[in-house]
Parts: C-alpha cells; sequence; structure tokens
C-alpha cells in the first residue's frame, strides 16, 4: 500500500496563494477607479464642454483620493510584507513575483504622498487643461500663467516626498522613467546634441529638399480615411479602440479591451494628422498587446514612457517615414489626393517628408531636430524645479532657447510655450522620454532586422503582421514586468545608448542629402 505524505509546506502555501488573491482584489479596485479617471481625462480632452471643467476637476480628485486611500491603506502594506518570503520561492520572472515587486515599490512610492496631495493635484491639473486649450486658442500665456505656477509649486512640494534626493528633478523623472536619474540623462543627452548639432549643421550646408506640395489644402475626411487604412494595416484592433479628434494627439487605456487614440488635422499641412495617427497608434498597439494575464494589475502598462514612446516613434518614424513603408502606401495616397501630388514622384514624396529644417512645433519636427526640443524642453523644467527661472519669465527664455538650440524664434506664445499640453496635466518629467524612446527605437530596429532580415521586402509588401509579431513577444506582452533598463537590455543586448540612432540618422539622412 503506497502512502501519500503531505507536503509540509502546503499549509503555508495555501495561505500565501489566499493573501495574493487579497492583493490582487485590491489592485483590481484600484485599477478601475484609474480607469474611470482616464475615462474622463479622455472625455475631457475630446467631448466634454467648458463649462464642466469645475465640477470635471472634483470627481477626478474624488476618484484619485479614493485609489490612492485604497492604495495605500495598510492592509496592502501588510500583504506585501507577509507576502515578500513568498516571493523569493517564486521564478523571479513569473507574473506573481513581478506583480509583488513593481507593486512593492509602486507602494513604496505612493505611501510617501499625502492622499490630499493626490485630489489636489488632481483638481489643479483638470482646471490647469481646460485653461490651457483656452491660452493656446487665445495665444493668451497670462490666461494659463497663474495655474502653471501653481503646478510647479506642487512639483517641488511632490520632490520634497522622496527628499533626500541627488536632484530634485530626479522625483518627477522616475514616475516616467523608473530608476533613472537625472544626471544619466544628461549625460546622454550631451552625447546626443553635440552629434545631432554636427549633422544638422552639415545639411544646412547641402541643398535643400522641396517640400512645397506638402503645404496646401487637403480634404480631411480624406486625410482621416487614409490614416485609418494604415494603422488598420499596423494591426490596429477596432474591436478594442477607437480614434477621435483633440487638440493635443495622445492614446489613452481603459483596460486591454478599450485602447482609444486621439489625432488632430491641419487643413494645409498634410503631415500633421498622418504621422500623429501613426504615432499614437503604436503607443496604442503597446497597450493592446499586453499580456490579458496581467489584465487589472499594476503590470498592465508600458514598462515606462521611455520604452512607450520607443514604440510610437517607432511606428511614425522608423517604418512612417520609411523609403519601404512608401512604396507600398503612395500610389494609394496619390490615388487619394490626385490634384496635390499627381505630379510628385515617390522619391521626392519621401524626401520631402523626411525634409531637415529647424521647426517651432515639436510634434512636427524632422528626427534629425527632434531631440533638440526635448533638450529645451527639460532645462527648463529643471530650472523651473529648482527654482532659477519663474513661470512669467518662461515665454521670453523659451523663445531665447529656440534661438539658441534651432536658430529660429515663435513670433506667438501659440506656436512658442503653449505649443504642448504636458505641463497643464503636471507631467514634468515626461518630455526627456521621448528623446530615449527615438533611442530605443532604433535599438529595437537594429534587433528586428537581425531576426527578420527580409523586414523591409515585408513592408514594401505592406505586411507589417511578422512584425507586430516579434514586438508582441519581445516587449508587448510584458507590460510593466521588467524594469526598463532590463527589458531593452533583454530585447537588444544593450541598456539605453544613442549609438543605434546617431547610426540610423548618419545612415538615413546621409543618403537624402548626398552626405
Amino acid at each position: 500500500m503506497l502512502v501519500h505524505k503531505q507536503d509540509p509546506l502546503s499549509p503555508w502555501k495555501s495561505l500565501m496563494e489566499q493573501k495574493l488573491k487579497q492583493l490582487k482584489e485590491i489592485l483590481f479596485q484600484v485599477y478601475d477607479l484609474n480607469a474611470v479617471q482616464q475615462l474622463l481625462n479622455w472625455d475631457q480632452q475630446t467631448y466634454m464642454p467648458l463649462g464642466g471643467a469645475e465640477e470635471r476637476g472634483e470627481q477626478l480628485a474624488t476618484l484619485a483620493q479614493l485609489a490612492h486611500e485604497r492604495f495605500t491603506s495598510p492592509e496592502v502594506g501588510e500583504l506585501l510584507e507577509d507576502l515578500q518570503v513568498f516571493v523569493d520561492q517564486l521564478p523571479p520572472d513569473s507574473d506573481e513575483a513581478c506583480l509583488l515587486r513593481v507593486t512593492r515599490r509602486l507602494y513604496g512610492k505612493q505611501t510617501r504622498v499625502p492622499a490630499s496631495y493626490v485630489a489636489e493635484f488632481a483638481q489643479v491639473t483638470t482646471l490647469a487643461q481646460t485653461a490651457w486649450e483656452q491660452a493656446k486658442a487665445n495665444d493668451d500665456f497670462e490666461y494659463f500663467r497663474p495655474h502653471l505656477e501653481k503646478i510647479v509649486e506642487m512639483r517641488q512640494q511632490y520632490a520634497e516626498f522622496f527628499a533626500p534626493y541627488e536632484h530634485i528633478y530626479d522625483p518627477l523623472l522616475d514616475d516616467f522613467e523608473p530608476g533613472l536619474k537625472t544626471a544619466e540623462v544628461q549625460q546622454i543627452f550631451g552625447t546626443l546634441k553635440s552629434e545631432q548639432v554636427a549633422l544638422i549643421r552639415t545639411i544646412a550646408s547641402r541643398q535643400q529638399v522641396d517640400d512645397s506640395f506638402l503645404h496646401q489644402p487637403f480634404d480631411e475626411k480624406a486625410q482621416w480615411d487614409f490614416g485609418v487604412e494604415v494603422i488598420t494595416r499596423f494591426g490596429y484592433d477596432w474591436r478594442r479602440g477607437r480614434q477621435d479628434r483633440s487638440v493635443h494627439p495622445f492614446s489613452t487605456s481603459f483596460g486591454l479591451g478599450d485602447v482609444r487614440i486621439t489625432t488632430r488635422f491641419d487643413p494645409d499641412r498634410l503631415a500633421t494628422a498622418l504621422f500623429g495617427t501613426m504615432h499614437e497608434c503604436g503607443h496604442a498597439l503597446y497597450d493592446q498587446g499586453i499580456s490579458p494575464a496581467l489584465r487589472r494589475t499594476p503590470l498592465a502598462a508600458g514598462a515606462s514612457m521611455a520604452i512607450h514612446e520607443s514604440q510610437s516613434r517607432f511606428w511614425e518614424n522608423l517604418v512612417g517615414r520609411s523609403r519601404a513603408f512608401w512604396t507600398f502606401f503612395y500610389p494609394r495616397l496619390k490615388e487619394t489626393f490626385p490634384k496635390q501630388l499627381g505630379n510628385v514622384s515617390m522619391e521626392a514624396f519621401y524626401r520631402a517628408i523626411n525634409k531637415v529644417q529647424p521647426s517651432l512645433i515639436r510634434t512636427e519636427a524632422d528626427e534629425a531636430t527632434y531631440n533638440l526640443h526635448i533638450m529645451l524642453r527639460l532645462e527648463l523644467e529643471i530650472a523651473l524645479m529648482e527654482g532659477s527661472l519663474k513661470v512669467h519669465e518662461l515665454p521670453e527664455i523659451w523663445n531665447c532657447k529656440m534661438q539658441e538650440y534651432l536658430g529660429i524664434a515663435p513670433k506667438s506664445n501659440q506656436e512658442g510655450v503653449l505649443q504642448d499640453i504636458h505641463w497643464a496635466f503636471g507631467g514634468m518629467g515626461y518630455f526627456p522620454t521621448y528623446a530615449l524612446g527615438n533611442l530605443v527605437s532604433a535599438q529595437i530596429w537594429e534587433a528586428i532586422m537581425k531576426d527578420i532580415p527580409d523586414l523591409e521586402n515585408q513592408i514594401e509588401r505592406g505586411e507589417f503582421s511578422g512584425l507586430l509579431s516579434w514586438l508582441r513577444e519581445k516587449i508587448h506582452r510584458h507590460g510593466m514586468k521588467f524594469p526598463p533598463q532590463e527589458l531593452v537590455e533583454k530585447v537588444t543586448g544593450s541598456t539605453i545608448t544613442p549609438q543605434p540612432y546617431l547610426r540610423y540618422l548618419k545612415r538615413k539622412f546621409g543618403d537624402i542629402y548626398n552626405i
């Protein structure tokens, strides 16, 4: 007769699994509250009437406080403490181990921040976003200034919750790029700046590309339909998403089954909606590709904003501005706009959409100058946080910095300091991730080309399923399971480095400008 001995650890494992289930139930509730906040934010930027801002701010403040209090409750702290021993018994890359590690990190951060601050910040930024929209429309910085002064004050207060720190900007940067320090970003940007400035100066000495045919009336409905065709081919799942219009394009997720994008149109500039739609689709493809096993937990998000931006910049630029892409799509674009493009060759169009010329608007900047827009904003954010720059000085300093970095200066605040929504929603620390995302996108491209050597041929045929499957397997499905630098190293063999991006720029623009 065989006697089965009971595993002496079985009751302990059962208890740990029960505690993990309890923790997940709380995390599900917090996720749902945050998702409702995102839904209200989406509505504010798309359909909410201006008169709804005050009450919307109160609604968001209530939800933000409830979510914060639930997540930072002693119950969560006790469960995390009890489960720490359990983590050590789990495979380090398992969903459960990663969930507990990430939750512990977030809990450690959020317990430093009072719930009253979270509620007030939600209300302040809700009102600020509506004020920014009006200020931008009327080119009136003074209307937005008191809102921004309050946000800067609150961001400085936020940083103090995490003192001591190496730099006051570190806590803000860490919210978007976990583990990265201000000094590290400045070092990376220092390498980038000298190389990119040298490239821009070389390009400036060459014969300039003609892009005049891109600046004429293009029917908005036709632009919309073409953009929809492009991102449908990319793999955007319309059963789990939709597209709307907003003042500033963005993507948002209320869950793995509801990932939305917005775009905006310039009737006299084809590139605005075209590449903005591709950019936001890149974000959405990431969110739609997260493993269902991670749903309603802190892991059901991108690893960081740099990784997220690597996806948006990847589809917008490395794919969307490539010769291979337009080999397939340009005939369709000409059919859509025969009057504007009927006599324009594919090669002329390709060069035009990649024209290097300093511009005022970040979202419309070419790849060679884009990072300089980010460096400018980083300098200003750091100065605001340090207190060496006051909000009322921003317009003048912005214009001076634009002249210093790009050799041009805005004639209005609308095309200068008021052009981005990020400060209005309190997103100081976000801007550096755009440039970091550019770097990661080039690293990813080099890795993909090793695994899919005929990728460009696939793109020329309008086939993107192989590319999307690779991104889903290597990046998307993992959500926030791995720290961003660890994920980049897993995928590319290196942490974030500027060299692949610089190689990409020199190769691409060397060809276009015969350098």
